[in-house]
C-alpha cells in the first residue's frame, strides 16, 4: 500500500498557519500530501512555477520551495533499497493471494505515455529496467522481460537475469511467449487501465490458445507490495497561449464536435494527455520533459468537454482559459462518466490503440456503443498550421545556435581527453539554457562516447560515463522544449582523426539520410514506404540498424508523436503537409562505436509538373561533421546537398553567434569539393 511521503508535523503546521494568514486554508494533511504531490512531479528549467498552486507571497515561497525540496530529495522508492528478488517474491505472494497465476507489468501507465510519472514507475521498480518501453511478465515459476532493438545491451546492465529472462521483441512477442509457456487453466492478470484494447485483445487471444485465462484485476499487485510508491504527481496546469498555438481552443473544439457528428458519434474519450493539452491550448508539467497535464477527457458533440483532472493542478489562468464549455471533475469521477454516457446508449469513440481496456469494458458493460477509431485529434494536431511552422522554424534557429557553440567548444576542450560524457552534456543543456526560452529538455539527452554509442538510448551515469578520447566517436542525442516548438537533433563527432571504416559507416549513414530529406514522393505515401530509402547504402554492404528511421514530433508537446512515422512496420498513416518528422538513419558496431545523423523535417507540397507530390523541408541547423565524411562515397548530387545545407546553416546562425563560433563554424560548414 502506498504511503505519501510527509514533511515533519512542526514545519508543515508553522506552513498551514503561514498560510492561513494569506487567506489559504489547509490542514496539514492536505498541504502534507499537497507538497509530496509537487515533489513527484519534474521541476523544469522556470523553476518553482508550482508555487502558483499554493501562495506566491514572497514571506512563504522560501518556506515552501524548502518543504517541496526535502520532499523531491527522496526518490520515492522508484530505486527501492529492497532487492529485486524479495520485490518479485512479494509480487508473486499478492498473485496468490489475489487467485491469480501470472501478471503483465507494462512500462506504460493509465495514458499509454511514453513518459511516465513516478508513481507509474512499476516496471523500473520490479526489474531495475528504466527504458522506455517495455514489457515484463511474471508467472509462478518464471519471469522474462521484453525489449526491442534499442535495448538489448542496456537491460543485460539494469536487470537480473536469472530473475527476468530478457526477451528481444524481434524473436519472441509477449503473446508468442505466453501460448508457450502457459498451461491450461492458468489465470494471468492484467490492470485494466494499464493495456490498450488491442493489446489486451491479442494478449488474451494468445491466453485462450493455451487454454488459460487472461483476467482483470481490481487492485494492481505491485500497487500492493510497493510500500513507498510516490502519490500521483502534482504539476501546475497553464495556459498554450494563442501565439504559440495559433488556433483557439473554442474552435478546436467546434472542429472535433463536427467530426463527431459526421461520424454519429456522441462523444469521444481522449485518453492521451497530449491530445487534451493541444484541444484545449493547456501544457502541464505531470512527467520529465513534456508538458503535459495527466488527465482524461470526454469531448461531447455539442462541443463541450468533461476534464477529469485532480483540480488542485489548475491554476487560476488555465480556468480562465477553458471558459465555461469545459467542465472540471475530479479524476475519481471518470467511472461515473462513463456509466451516464452508458445508460443514455451513447455511440462513444475510443482509439483501440490507446485506450485502456478498463474504459471500453466499462463503457460496453453500461450500455454504451464503443466505436473505434482513431483519436480525432491525432491528425489536426500532426498537421501544424502556419503559426506552429513558424514557430518550430525559429525554434530551430534557437537551438542551432546553442547547438552550434556547444560544438565550437567541444572542439577546443577534447584535447587531451579529459572531458567525460556528462560533462559535455551538461555544457549543451547550459548553453541551451542561456537564450532564456528553452523551458526544459525534450528527452533525457543520450551523451554516448566510444563504445557507450552503440547503446542506441544510453543514458551517462556516474559509474558509466566515459572520457572523450582521441581516435573515437562520439554520439550525441539531445533536444528542447521551447513554448514555439520542439527540437531533437543527433550529431556524430569525431574525436581526433577517425578510421577509415568510421568514415566509411559514417558517410553511408549519411547517404540514407540524404535520400530521405531529398525524396519527393506522391500524395498518400506511408513513411513505412519511404523507409528503405534511408538504409540502401548500409544494405548493399550487409549493415542494418534496429531502429525506426524517423517518428513525429510536437509542437511543444512529445518529442515523439504519432500518428505519423517512418520505419519497416507497415503503416496506413500517410504522410501530410504540416507534419514534423525526424530524418535519423544510424549504425551501431557494438563494443565500438554508434553513429547517427537526425535532421527534422517538415512535410511540406513539392512544385511538380506532375500530380500532387509532397517533399521534406530540413528544419534542423547544425553543422555535420565534415571530418567522418569520405567524399569519394558521394555522388555529385549528395555532395551539392551537403555543400548547400552547410551554406544554409552559416547564413541562419552565423549572425547569431559570437565571433569565436562563428570562425569555427565558417570552417566547419567549408565547401567538400
Amino acid at each position: 500500500m502506498s504511503t505519501p511521503a510527509s514533511t515533519p508535523d512542526d514545519s508543515l503546521g508553522h506552513l498551514v498557519r503561514l498560510l492561513g494568514q494569506n487567506g489559504r486554508s489547509y490542514s496539514s494533511q492536505e498541504l502534507g500530501d499537497l507538497l509530496a504531490g509537487i515533489a513527484a512531479a519534474p521541476e523544469g528549467f522556470e523553476g518553482p512555477a508550482w508555487l502558483e498552486l499554493v501562495s506566491t507571497d514572497p514571506v512563504l515561497r522560501q518556506a515552501l520551495v524548502t518543504a517541496r525540496n526535502e520532499l523531491a530529495n527522496n526518490d520515492h522508492g522508484v530505486i527501492d533499497v529492497i532487492p529485486p528478488g524479495e520485490r518479485a517474491t512479494a509480487l508473486r505472494k499478492e498473485l496468490a493471494r489475489q487467485g491469480v497465476d501470472g501478471f503483465l507489468v507494462p512500462r506504460a501507465d493509465e495514458h499509454q505515455g511514453e513518459y511516465v510519472p513516478l508513481r507509474a514507475q512499476r516496471l523500473a521498480w520490479l526489474t531495475g529496467f528504466t527504458g522506455s518501453a517495455g514489457m515484463a511478465i511474471v508467472l509462478d515459476d518464471r519471469a522474462a522481460i521484453f525489449i526491442d532493438g534499442r535495448y538489448t545491451l542496456q537491460v543485460t546492465h539494469q536487470v537480473d537475469t536469472e530473475l527476468f529472462e530478457p526477451q528481444p521483441l524481434a524473436t519472441m512477442s509477449p503473446d508468442k511467449y505466453l501460448t508457450e509457456n502457459l498451461s491450461p487453466s492458468k489465470r494471468i492478470g492484467f490492470d485494466p487501465w494499464l493495456h490498450s484494447i488491442n493489446e489486451i485483445e491479442r494478449l488474451g487471444a494468445a491466453c485462450a490458445k493455451a487454454g488459460a485465462e487472461l483476467v482483470p484485476l481490481e487492485a494492481n499487485p505491485i500497487d500492493m507490495v510497493w510500500h513507498n510508491q510516490p502519490p500521483a504527481p502534482l504539476g501546475p496546469v497553464v495556459p498554450h497561449d494563442i501565439q504559440y498555438a495559433g488556433v483557439a481552443a473554442e474552435t478546436k473544439r467546434e472542429q472535433l464536435a463536427a467530426t463527431l457528428r459526421a461520424s454519429q458519434a456522441d462523444a469521444a474519450v481522449l485518453t492521451l494527455p497530449e491530445s487534451i493539452a493541444w484541444l484545449l491550448n493547456l501544457r502541464g508539467n505531470d512527467v520529465p520533459h513534456v508538458p503535459l497535464p495527466l488527465s482524461f477527457a470526454i469531448v461531447n458533440a455539442g462541443a463541450t468537454v468533461d476534464l477529469f483532472i485532480d483540480p488542485r493542478k489548475m491554476t487560476e489562468a488555465a480556468l480562465r482559459q477553458i471558459g465555461n464549455k469545459v467542465t472540471v471533475h475530479p479524476q475519481a469521477t471518470l467511472g461515473a462518466q462513463l456509466d451516464r454516457l452508458g445508460a443514455l446508449s451513447s455511440t462513444v469513440l475510443l482509439d483501440p490503440a490507446t485506450a485502456p481496456w478498463g474504459i471500453a469494458a466499462r463503457l460496453q458493460a453500461s450500455g454504451a456503443r464503443v466505436l473505434r477509431d482513431m483519436d480525432p485529434t491525432a491528425l489536426p494536431k500532426a498537421c501544424k498550421n502556419k503559426v506552429e511552422i513558424a514557430g518550430t522554424q525559429r525554434a530551430h534557429r534557437r537551438d542551432g545556435v546553442a547547438l552550434t557553440k556547444f560544438l565550437a567548444w567541444l572542439e577546443r576542450m577534447v584535447v587531451g581527453g579529459r572531458l567525460n560524457e556528462i560533462e559535455a552534456s551538461d555544457m549543451l543543456e547550459a548553453l541551451r539554457r542561456e537564450n532564456g526560452l528553452c523551458r526544459d529538455l525534450s528527452f533525457d539527452t543520450i551523451s554516448g562516447a566510444g563504445a557507450n554509442g552503440a547503446i542506441v538510448h544510453y543514458r551517462a551515469t556516474e559509474s558509466s560515463k566515459a572520457l572523450l578520447r582521441a581516435g573515437s566517436l562520439y554520439l550525441l542525442d539531445s533536444g528542447a522544449q521551447y513554448p514555439d516548438g520542439t527540437t531533437d537533433v543527433t550529431r556524430t563527432i569525431a574525436i581526433g582523426q577517425p578510421s577509415a571504416e568510421m568514415r566509411d559507416r559514417f558517410t553511408r549513414v549519411l547517404k540514407g539520410h540524404i535520400a530521405l530529406a531529398t525524396a519527393r514522393f506522391p500524395v498518400g505515401t506511408t513513411g513505412s514506404q519511404l523507409d528503405a530509402l534511408a538504409r540502401r547504402p548500409l544494405w548493399q554492404i550487409g549493415l542494418d540498424y534496429e531502429h525506426g528511421t524517423g517518428h513525429g514530433v510536437g509542437s511543444y508537446l512529445s518529442v515523439h508523436e504519432g500518428p505519423q512515422r517512418i520505419s519497416k512496420m507497415a503503416s496506413t498513416v500517410a504522410l501530410r503537409p504540416g507534419m514534423i518528422v525526424s530524418n535519423e538513419p544510424g549504425y551501431y558496431k557494438t563494443g565500438a562505436y554508434g553513429i547517427r545523423i537526425e535532421n527534422l523535417v517538415l512535410v511540406r507540397e513539392a512544385k511538380t509538373d506532375g500530380g500532387k507530390f509532397l517533399e521534406f523541408e530540413t528544419l534542423t541547423l547544425a553543422p555535420i561533421d565534415r571530418n567522418l565524411v569520405e567524399p569519394s562515397l558521394l555522388t555529385q548530387d549528395e555532395l551539392a546537398w551537403l555543400n548547400a545545407y552547410h551554406a544554409r546553416v552559416l547564413r541562419k546562425l552565423g549572425p547569431r553567434v559570437d565571433a569565436q563560433t562563428k570562425a569555427w563554424l565558417e570552417q566547419a560548414t567549408a565547401t567538400i569539393a
